[in-house]
């Protein structure tokens, strides 16, 4: 079941009526030097990073072919050990699910931020691997999964949260995940912001019903809103960087740090080429990333 704070609603976010409904959503938290002689650090783009929660293990994991990051969130501190992958992708599964039996997690959500046009997600070679796991999308994505969120709602996993904030622009279903705020939740918070917005860059907006402007109204609302020390753990990384924060991108990167008229304009004439991947991947994820692609998106989108 999905609980959402601030409304008065349960709602259970599964795809079709006769589906269980989905576990309460949680997060996960790091263990301090006080209590395992470790704390989670992560080398920024400019400076080193640190949060503090001891509950949290988080690990950032990468595939190399399409530079996509994948995030693994477990909260600790429950016998369970209940986790989150983030932007799973088809290649690393066996790697992913072979570090959580390593660490002893439990998964219990695969969740996207977006439909994927360069990579195709692992969330469906996860769910028949790992019996229970339920996938996650935005509802304005118009993609199959067993849960379907909107802005505004928690995903919870153990004692911790995901708050999740609708960030379209790049594509019309885009969203940013966003570590809880309060007591017990990390600090500095932490936004996986997809391809919304990357270090020192963004997604392209010219496909998929993508809109610079509605971009950068995203960004600049949902996302330079948070605390400046939010630290950012964007999709993709080509240049070798890892983790930002919200106060560094509004000064430094170089297409949001221009005003919204000049950023559309480089948006509009970056020239880019077609991707090589999105043929193949946007069918499949569209489909939660089955590699039975006989589902056809627009069947899979009324289920």
């Amino acid at each position: 079941m999905l609980r959402v704070h601030g409304l008065a609603r349960v709602s259970t976010c599964c795809l079709s009526p006769g589906a269980a409904p989905c576990p309460a959503i949680s997060t996960p938290r790091t263990r301090t030097a006080a209590r395992r002689g470790l704390r989670w650090r992560a080398v920024g783009s400019t400076s080193g990073y640190a949060t503090s929660c001891d509950k949290l293990l988080f690990r950032q994991l990468f595939e190399k072919e399409s530079s996509t990051y994948t995030y693994l969130l477990a909260d600790v501190s429950r016998p369970d050990k209940p986790a989150v992958l983030i932007d799973p992708v088809d290649k690393t599964v066996d790697r992913d699910l072979s570090l959580l039996k390593e660490l002893g997690l439990k998964l219990i959500y695969a969740i996207n931020t977006h439909v994927h046009a360069d990579h195709v997600t692992g969330t469906g070679l996860i769910k028949g691997k790992v019996p229970g796991v339920k996938s996650v999308i935005s509802k304005a994505s118009n993609a199959r999964a067993d849960c379907h969120i909107t802005a505004g709602e928690k995903i919870h996993f153990g004692d911790l949260f995901l708050e999740v904030r609708a960030t379209p622009g790049h594509t019309q279903g885009c969203v940013t995940y966003v570590t809880g705020d309060g007591p017990g939740q990390p600090q500095p918070r932490m936004a996986f912001t997809g391809d919304a917005l990357l270090i020192r860059g963004c997604g392209r907006t010219d496909f998929q019903g993508g809109s610079s402007l509605q971009l950068y109204q995203s960004v600049y609302s949902q996302i330079f809103t948070l605390p400046k020390d939010t630290l950012v753990y964007p999709a993709h990384d080509y240049k070798g960087f890892t983790v930002s924060s919200v106060g560094e991108e509004i000064i430094y990167n170089p297409r949001f740090s221009k005003d919204e008229k000049t950023f559309k304009s480089i948006m509009e004439n970056l020239n880019l080429s077609y991707p090589k991947m999105i043929d193949v991947a946007l069918p499949a994820n569209m489909v939660c990333g089955l590699q039975d692609l006989s589902a056809k998106p627009a069947e899979a989108a009324s289920n």
